[in-house]
């Protein structure tokens, strides 16, 4: 085919470009599916890595869950403490009502010790 376009004088010129079109275009098909093919698995790459990625949140979020509940169960455990504090306030009250007794006995003794000092002192 080609050497037959040659002989002829008049259109080797033309046929020459048309060849050197064909294969430009034969090599842009091939670098377009060479493209098309590197995005395809560059997609499927992207598409494994946001599957991973979902993966990892999703482990992530449940990380997150459990330490939530974590929280919730220890919080909950604080609140029944406190509950239970409460209940032996009323307790608690009446020792440190004692507490407040034997303060003011204490107040009243080292009231008179200062007062015999300051009167032995005077006399």
């Amino acid at each position: 085919m080609m050497m037959m376009m040659m002989t002829t004088t008049t259109t080797t010129t033309t046929t020459t470009m048309m060849m050197m079109m064909m294969m430009m275009m034969m090599l842009l098909l091939l670098l377009l599916t060479m493209t098309m093919m590197m995005m395809m698995m560059m997609m499927m790459m992207m598409m494994m890595m946001m599957m991973m990625m979902m993966m990892m949140m999703m482990m992530m979020m449940v990380m997150v869950m459990m330490m939530m509940m974590m929280m919730m169960m220890m919080m909950m455990v604080m609140l029944m403490v406190l509950v239970m504090m409460r209940g032996r306030r009323s307790r608690r009250r009446r020792r440190r009502n004692r507490w407040r007794g034997r303060r003011r006995r204490i107040y009243r003794i080292m009231k008179t010790i200062v007062a015999e000092h300051i009167w032995a002192q005077n006399k």
